[in-house]
């Protein structure tokens, strides 16, 4: 990294942050977030390798796929890295058994309340537990339950998405949770903004947007370019039009696909209307419209009608680069408003 090691602001930003990358084990307390298509084996070893947190995406991947995806990590980076495994996944607790069997450090549970024999099946093989916490409520309840970190992540970034901002997640949750490392996530592009969370009370931050479009992802060109040429704006929650039929909340690109999506909901309802479809045979149709879409958008490059999942922060992406010049860069900006606080 560019940033001199020693300088009193780069001191200062270790001694923020030196709770999260003692937990990590890392250089930096920057975490990937884990993108479904993305956040795979070279992505994950690149962040690793460059001093941050690489996150691996187990999505809907067996236990035999997840196996391989992790030997094949484990090949291009020997620095710690973890694996996010998805609640409601079928084969959970297999899951968890082949990240013990490769002594996989730490072990992200997403998608909803861990359940409790995940969790304890997680600590009891040796890793620490990494849960997301929506709220305070939650959060006192994962520490509770025996969490050993939590990510808050606010509505600002990619993919599926609550309802509340990163800034007031902060604030309700940040000054009351002390006994284990929160990393906030959602939004952030800048080193800045990563300094005043850690100034907050944060030991750390997770980026996905910024990564995705990084020269050692393996997204499409299409998708990358899609990135660089879009604006805050353009990343937007998919829209639900009728609360019968509930939409979960997925922040992409807006294209063609997201334009076919309200007309495929308003087909699908006059359909039910007309009793044509039952209501389960309607919702059904409703949820599988995005079935491949992110497939769609990052491996083959179909950024018109697949999913373009993206955060706000995607307005920050002006330029392919490479991890470890996002990594540098992020640490530079934090440094420097440090030294401009007489922290130089």
């Amino acid at each position: 990294m560019p940033t001199d090691m020693t300088s009193p602001s780069r001191s200062h930003l270790d001694q923020l942050w030196a709770r999260g990358t003692a937990f990590l084990g890392s250089q930096v307390a920057i975490m990937g977030g884990a993108m479904s298509w993305v956040s795979e084996r070279n992505l994950v070893a690149a962040i690793s390798n460059a001093g941050g947190f690489g996150v691996l995406a187990c999505g809907s991947m067996n236990p035999a796929l997840l196996d391989a995806e992790i030997t094949a990590t484990k090949a291009l980076t020997s620095k710690p890295f973890g694996v996010n495994l998805i609640t409601m996944h079928p084969q959970l607790l297999d899951l968890i058994t082949v990240c013990h069997a490769h002594q996989v450090s730490h072990i992200v549970l997403a998608g909803g309340l861990p359940p409790g024999p995940a969790a304890r099946a997680v600590k009891d093989g040796g890793a620490r537990l990494i849960c997301f916490a929506p709220a305070l409520v939650m959060a006192r309840r994962l520490v509770r339950t025996g969490a050993d970190a939590l990510v808050i992540e606010g509505s600002e970034a990619g993919g599926h998405i609550g309802p509340v901002s990163l800034t007031v997640l902060a604030q309700e949750i940040l000054p009351h949770v002390k006994e284990i490392p929160i990393f906030v996530a959602g939004g952030i592009g800048r080193g800045e903004a990563i300094l005043s969370f850690l100034e907050m009370g944060a030991s750390g931050a997770q980026l996905g947007t910024r990564f995705a479009a990084s020269r050692e992802s393996i997204a499409h060109p299409n998708f990358k370019k899609a990135f660089i040429a879009a604006n805050a704006r353009d990343a937007r929650p998919s829209v639900q039009i009728d609360d019968n039929f509930p939409v979960i909340p997925v922040r992409g690109l807006v294209n063609e696909g997201t334009k076919r999506f309200m007309a495929h909901q308003a087909e699908t309802i006059a359909k039910f209307q007309s009793g044509e479809l039952s209501r389960e045979a309607a919702q059904l149709s409703i949820e599988h419209f995005w079935a491949g879409a992110l497939r769609r958008a990052v491996i083959e490059g179909d950024v018109e009608h697949g999913s373009v999942m993206a955060g706000q922060s995607v307005g920050m992406v002006a330029a392919e680069q490479s991890i470890a010049e996002i990594i540098a860069e992020l640490v530079d900006q934090a440094t420097a408003a440090l030294a401009q606080r007489g922290h130089a």
